[in-house]
């Protein structure tokens, strides 16, 4: 089977590495992809928001399943596109329809659909300019920390946690009449906020039923010790150590299996990746968000732990079969350490050149995944905020990690920048 997939990041070069283990892949397309997929798959300049010509790529590709990795053309309705077209009736497609991409598109739906279904989650109310001064008395109902979420899409960076009541009460202003995250914040959801530790749970469904894929933890702040400003993802660890069997059974009971169905109950096209990110309250989890894709840095922990051929498990998903597969994890601790841009995540250079590559092979236990990385005159250089991701796997966490930093070492470029301190708050 020849795949196309969608994307330029760690997360999309992960999932092609998987996908170039399988015995039934013939070829990999990736568009725009990086230096990394260009190394086990075909690089393609193109416009993923362009449909039309993503549907001529397929055409001429004779492309057999089309995986879309970030949200955008998800939001957008890639996949209703291609359904709507009787030339494209045999393409396997992984990522939900308009309107289940919606639970990651709009705030305010996702919670909703969470009311709805009794999904667990912090107590809300929306807001829009109109309504501003109800959104700045309901503020002053909540304890702080005070916690903004843009309604739409921006990028990762619409949700604000803010210490003091005027700050938050500005920030609302900023976000409902200056734009400040544009359309996106049109409409705020305001929403209390839960005190525990984070994790991310990660389900592949073909809308009825699922498959719960292993569990991770991102570290998203830029500095040491969790401080400064939000990132795409600093690193990972999977499996999370404080996820133990009997939480992760309410998870599944009180959180995974009351999305699924209400999935179903509401007649939604759901055939992908469902992305729960959580926080664990005491004993209990609580949703924080849906996301309609995998997460990233997530995917380069979570993707490599399993053990099945990746491509038949996506079939399977695309054809509705999802109850025949059995997952099989890899035991071991995998972790991902993130090198970025200097300046990252506020004003960065590219193009500078990436020392050291050529000393580190891919094995069982470690895997260099490339994030924003171009090829120019064969050198591999740049190109992101996010540049590599170092993955490695050891019987623990605290000795994969061990092992990733060794290996961090022998990378370099200039004004490179890692944590330091991934992990620690799990010990």
């Amino acid at each position: 089977m020849k795949v196309l997939i969608l994307g330029s990041g760690g997360r999309e070069h992960t999932i092609a590495q998987k996908i170039y283990e399988s015995p039934n892949c013939d070829q990999i397309f990736v568009a725009p992809g990086n230096a990394g997929t260009s190394a086990i798959a075909e690089n393609l300049t193109l416009d993923i928001g362009d449909f039309e010509a993503v549907g001529k790529c397929i055409s001429n590709h004779n492309i057999g399943m089309l995986i879309v990795g970030p949200e955008a053309p998800l939001v957008d309705g890639i996949k209703d596109y291609f359904d709507d077209k009787n030339e494209f009736s045999d393409l396997l497609i992984i990522g939900p329809s308009k309107r289940g991409a919606l639970l990651e598109g709009s705030k305010e739906r996702a919670k909703e659909f969470m009311r709805t279904h009794q999904v667990p989650t912090a107590a809300y109310q929306s807001f829009t300019a109109e309504t501003l001064d109800a959104g700045k008395s309901f503020l002053e109902t909540l304890r702080p920390p005070y916690v903004l979420k843009a309604d739409g899409l921006a990028g990762g960076k619409g949700v604000l946690i803010l210490k003091h009541l005027q700050e938050a009460q500005d920030e609302l202003e900023q976000m409902l009449t200056n734009s400040k995250f544009g359309q996106a914040s049109e409409k705020v959801v305001i929403e209390e906020f839960l005190s525990g530790i984070e994790l991310s749970v990660f389900v592949l469904t073909d809308g009825e039923n699922y498959l719960t894929l292993p569990n991770a933890k991102d570290y998203k702040r830029i500095g040491e010790g969790d401080t400064g400003l939000n990132t795409g993802g600093m690193g990972a660890i999977s499996p999370v150590p404080f996820a133990d069997e009997t939480f992760m059974k309410k998870v599944d009971e009180k959180i995974i299996k009351p999305s699924i169905d209400g999935l179903t109950k509401e007649n939604i096209d759901y055939t992908g990746f469902l992305f729960i990110g959580l926080m664990k309250v005491g004993d209990e989890p609580y949703v924080i968000e849906y996301n309609v894709r995998m997460g990233d840095p997530e995917t380069e922990v979570v993707i490599p732990r399993i053990e099945n051929d990746f491509l038949d498990v996506l079939i399977k998903t695309a054809q509705g079969k999802i109850s025949e597969v059995d997952l099989n994890i890899d035991k071991r601790s995998a972790t991902t350490v993130m090198l970025v841009s200097g300046g990252y995540p506020e004003a960065y250079e590219k193009g500078k050149t990436i020392h050291g590559l050529d000393k580190i092979k891919n094995t069982d236990d470690v895997f260099i995944c490339h994030a924003g990385t171009k090829i120019e005159n064969d050198q591999i250089l740049t190109n992101g905020g996010r540049v590599l991701a170092v993955t490695t796997f050891d019987s623990n966490f605290e000795s994969a990690l061990r092992k990733g930093y060794k290996i961090v070492d022998q990378i370099d470029f200039d004004k490179k920048y890692f944590r330091t301190d991934l992990g620690k708050d799990l010990v």
